[in-house]
């Protein structure tokens, strides 16, 4: 018990870290979990890049393939590596001893961080690093400063620099030259060694939150569904209810 408690005070010390501090503006983002396409495409990012260090122990592979619209076959072939079964939940094989020596603390698991955190912050986050020679792994990040984790996007995104001040970086601000319509005031820059456009990697780290936000609700569009025909079936029921109203004190008068 008291184990469990100190994981929690420990995983709780970087939000509590973030709110007090001063926060950098962000992005904006459109969550459809109704994109399957999207979705798919996020799963798999989600599996490549996020999966060998962050654990979704409550989230099965089953479950996501069946409401996703993945065949299991597929998802087995594709998605799945190592040992684990296409009904068993997403987890690592990373020893939680080791992954504290290496990076200072466990790495969290990631079923719930897009409900803790909200999909604006790490859309934002996952967007932000740029280099840093201080730091153990080479990079920070502007939204979650000083940061334990390397910029594992960094093959598809390339490596950033920081180029404003800190004032401007809080402020938000956007200048726009109005000869050339670039951003003049552009804070991180990629050095364009990146696999990827930086509107295909906009592209990839939207569809990786948006299945981080699924994660998080699986059951939200059914759930909105079945909200929707229980406010009809109330509707109804209360127009029957008003007219047997009626009909009864109608004898009374």
């Amino acid at each position: 018990m008291k184990k469990f408690l100190i994981a929690i005070v420990m995983a709780a010390l970087p939000v509590m870290g973030n709110a007090a501090g001063a926060k950098v503006p962000l992005e904006d983002i459109d969550i459809d979990l109704e994109n399957h396409a999207s979705l798919q495409r996020g799963m798999k990012t989600f599996v490549n890049y996020c999966l060998g260090c962050h654990s979704a122990e409550f989230q099965r592979y089953e479950r996501a393939a069946q409401d996703l619209g993945m065949p299991n076959e597929l998802v087995e072939e594709n998605l799945i590596f190592g040992t684990h079964k296409v009904g068993e939940q997403m987890t690592i094989a990373m020893d939680k001893k080791d992954a504290a020596g290496w990076f200072g603390a466990p790495p969290p698991d990631l079923t719930l961080e897009a409900r803790l955190r909200k999909p604006e912050w790490i859309y934002t986050y996952l967007k932000s690093f740029y280099v840093d020679p201080s730091r153990p792994w080479g990079v920070n990040n502007v939204v979650f400063k000083d940061v334990g984790m390397p910029n594992v996007l960094e093959g598809l995104q390339g490596k950033q620099t920081l180029h404003c001040s800190k004032e401007e970086l809080l402020s938000g601000e956007v200048l726009i030259d109005p000869l050339t319509n670039e951003r003049k005031n552009e804070c991180l820059k990629s050095d364009g060694s990146g696999s990827m456009s930086a509107e295909e990697f906009d592209k990839t780290v939207y569809d990786l939150v948006n299945f981080m936000a699924y994660m998080g609700e699986p059951s939200r569009v059914e759930s909105e569904k079945l909200g929707i025909k229980v406010l009809i079936f109330l509707f109804i029921f209360t127009i029957f209810a008003y007219l047997l109203k009626k009909e009864y004190w109608r004898d009374i008068h």
